[in-house]
């Protein structure tokens, strides 16, 4: 089982859903870098279920500890270990199906490859709670990228059928407004809040009826200079793909007008180039800022579709595969009838531990610090004791 994700950034993810705890350990960050943790809480607050009809009945405080790695409020240099206690856990729920397998959840492919070794309880390793540790770990990324001046956000660009306004895809002072729109808002990151009723009341009626739903993210990120990525196997599309599918109600994902381009014709699509106070801009953005996998300086634009949540209270066909029978399954416990508004936060701070990986790999492991590698160098300091 691969759990670990980067290169000079790396994050390792660890636990089951009604295990003892979920986390993650970030590994690779220089230290002296601030942590603050009242932003780190912020993040995760918005990836909680709150209990209100809109996501689980399961709520969990969140509290992030840290196991080590962080020191009076600043990083080590060693690997940053971040637990989040799981305190909230009804596991007798899936005891009468522990034997039937969920459509749309990972239980029978569990299964084929951990031959019922796996811990099944509310999804085990496959849950969406283990996007916790990403969050708390990608925090720590976030946090770190504003400091120099590389700004995240996500909204929901579509959810259960109603849709946002979406982001200007062109470096403006628009955008940067609209991102600092959806960063302080709670609970659901929209541009237009006057379509948060009409997707809550969506929400709430899909619940009621025992179903769920999905929608659209979509990130924005400013601040990134042009040079970054690698061509083909590291490029900053891949890179970002890849951290992306691995949330799990992640299914499809595209770059700046994305599926779009299919009925363009070039000369539309084309980013025309244009030399303005000193730099290189496009005077379109179909290429969402990138172009050849690296970064050309333009916002970098990227949508992700949420598939409905699978836990439903309908009665769904299925397998039992203890007994080699077809059986009807009715899901127990407590489930999101839309998991969007949560995963917002989520796509936005994985996208930080990628990024992060990316910018140290052009720019050198102290890039977080404001240094250089030609600037990075260490004093020599005396040694605390003598060993002569």
């Amino acid at each position: 089982m691969k759990n670990s994700f980067g290169s000079l950034i790396s994050i390792t993810i660890f636990g089951e859903s009604h295990g003892p705890a979920v986390g993650a350990v970030l590994d690779g960050l220089p230290a002296g870098l601030p942590v603050n943790e009242a932003f780190i809480a912020a993040c995760m607050d918005k990836r909680r279920a709150r209990g209100d009809g809109l996501s689980s009945p399961r709520t969990e405080a969140d509290t992030v500890h840290f196991l080590s790695g962080v020191y009076n409020g600043y990083t080590t240099g060693t690997p940053i270990t971040l637990e989040i206690q799981n305190q909230n856990t009804h596991s007798s729920d899936y005891n009468k199906t522990q034997s039937c397998l969920r459509p749309g959840h990972a239980d029978y492919t569990a299964y084929a490859k951990y031959h019922g070794y796996q811990d099944s309880r509310g999804g085990g390793h496959f849950s969406g709670r283990l996007t916790a540790g990403l969050v708390a770990a990608g925090a720590v990324c976030l946090y770190a990228l504003q400091q120099r001046g590389v700004q995240i956000s996500t909204h929901l660009f579509r959810c259960a059928g109603v849709s946002d306004t979406a982001f200007h895809s062109a470096a403006s002072q628009l955008l940067a407004q609209q991102m600092q729109t959806v960063q302080t808002q709670q609970g659901f990151a929209v541009i237009d809040s006057s379509v948060i009723p009409a997707m809550q009341e969506a929400i709430r009626r899909m619940g009621a009826q025992g179903d769920s739903t999905g929608g659209i993210l979509e990130t924005a990120v400013i601040g990134l200079p042009a040079g970054v990525g690698e061509p083909f196997f590291d490029s900053v599309e891949s890179t970002l793909a890849h951290m992306a599918f691995s949330i799990p109600a992640v299914k499809g994902i595209e770059f700046g007008s994305g599926f779009a381009f299919a009925d363009l014709t070039g000369s539309t699509a084309n980013d025309a180039l244009q030399w303005q106070n000193g730099q290189v801009v496009t005077t379109t953005n179909h290429n969402g800022g990138i172009n050849g996998g690296i970064t050309n300086g333009m916002p970098l634009i990227f949508r992700t579709a949420i598939k409905p949540t699978p836990s439903i209270f309908k009665p769904q066909q299925t397998v039992d595969y203890q007994r080699k029978e077809n059986t009807v399954l009715q899901i127990q416990g407590r489930h999101d009838p839309c998991i969007v508004p949560r995963v917002a936060i989520v796509q936005t701070c994985a996208a930080a531990i990628s990024l992060c990986d990316l910018l140290c790999m052009q720019f050198g492991p102290q890039w977080p610090l404001g240094k250089s590698p030609e600037s990075s160098k260490q004093k020599a300091e005396q040694p605390l004791c003598d060993l002569s």
